[in-house]
């Protein structure tokens, strides 16, 4: 979820492009104090700019960070006990911090967690920053420069039952977000028809923030949906056109054209593979390694999933239930020395960052090989 692009597409189509075609330099900041009301993920942009999500707010925030380039080479990235450094920093017990969210700028080598200090009407939305070093600094959003894209027709703020779980859709009103071309990207839900959304907004933030709803075939569930949310997606080339790879909780695995996301309209995202049941995706990135290119996906109980994408574009759409909790679709090999991973980002062409669990409850943060 997380790098200046999280793939390597190329260039959009001149008509995307001619449409939201600026800079950061040209956003529309305002200098001032930052209120979070909660926090979910993170992307980087230009220039050193950090988009945060506030979920609850159903808002974007682009904060001018002004942070600058690390010394240190890149690979060398390893922080031990995480979660208690950032504890320490936050001047909280280890059971009191939750990190949500990873994000690198990789042009700084900056690492950027997004966490949460406290619990229930306690809890405090925190940004920290991690150098290679481990040096861990908390993100000041005091008179700081900033810009806000406010999504909306955003889930009504409101806890409800499902079965034995309560559940409030405005916390799934971001679930990922991605700086593309001059684009940010967002995925979460709405209270349309089409719940599960897709939003391109143009950076500087302006214009229309519409969203445009996506249905698909979920082939755990054998029937089309359109109310679950994406929870982590890409964006790739296939055959020279700009798509959406997104993964869903249970895992279908979808293509989206980028140029079907118009303002308004729905569109049908087509299941290229579905991945296995009982399982919620967590991170993906795209990278090149050997002159092939390969899709990486974190996964809360199917471990590290690395995806050829050869022929990517070359899958019929799943159309049909998929029983038993199997796979069909897409291959994929499970890279079996990447074990407890919770968060994945790119970190250059050779590596990737990821949070990982370590002895007991600790967390490491550390540069791995890409396999």
């Amino acid at each position: 979820m997380k790098t200046i692009q999280r793939s390597l597409v190329g260039l959009f189509a001149a008509s995307l492009a001619s449409i939201f075609v600026s800079t950061s330099d040209a956003a529309p900041y305002q200098k001032g104090d930052i209120k979070l009301q909660s926090i979910g993920p993170l992307a980087t942009g230009p220039d050193g700019v950090l988009f945060v999500s506030d979920p609850k707010a159903a808002s974007i925030i682009a904060i001018k960070t002004a942070a600058k380039a690390t010394d240190n080479s890149s690979g060398n990235f390893k922080v031990e006990g995480l979660n208690a450094k950032v504890a320490a920093v936050l001047g909280a017990s280890v059971d009191q911090v939750r990190i949500i969210d990873l994000a690198v700028d990789t042009s700084l080598q900056l690492a950027y967690l997004s966490v949460i200090r406290g619990q229930g009407a306690n809890a405090n939305a925190v940004v920290v920053s991690v150098r290679p070093s481990g040096k861990i600094r908390v993100l000041s959003l005091k008179n700081v420069q900033h810009a806000v894209a406010k999504l909306p027709n955003a889930p009504a703020d409101q806890e409800t039952v499902q079965g034995r779980r309560r559940r409030n859709q405005r916390m799934e009103s971001i679930t990922d977000i991605a700086f593309v071309n001059g684009k940010v990207i967002v995925a979460g839900l709405s209270n349309e028809e089409f719940s599960s959304t897709l939003r391109i907004i143009p950076f500087p933030f302006e214009g229309s923030l519409k969203r445009t709803g996506v249905r698909i075939f979920h082939g755990a569930h054998g029937r089309y949906e359109t109310s679950s949310p994406i929870r982590t997606f890409v964006s790739y080339d296939i055959a020279g056109d700009p798509h959406i790879l997104a993964a869903y909780t249970c895992t279908p695995l979808v293509k989206i054209p980028m140029m079907e996301l118009k303002p308004g309209s729905n569109v049908v995202g087509e299941t290229i593979a579905e991945l296995g049941n009982r399982n919620r995706p967590i991170d993906m990135i795209v990278y090149k390694k050997d002159g092939k290119e390969y899709l990486l996906m974190a996964n809360s109980s199917r471990g590290v999933m690395k995806i050829t994408t050869e022929k990517l574009g070359n899958y019929k759409g799943i159309t049909e239930k998929v029983s038993g909790g199997g796979t069909k679709g897409l291959p994929y090999e499970t890279v079996s020395d990447w074990t407890q991973v919770y968060q994945l980002a790119e970190l250059d062409s050779q590596h990737a960052l990821v949070v990982r669990g370590a002895d007991g409850d600790n967390l490491n943060l550390e540069a791995v090989r890409l396999p």
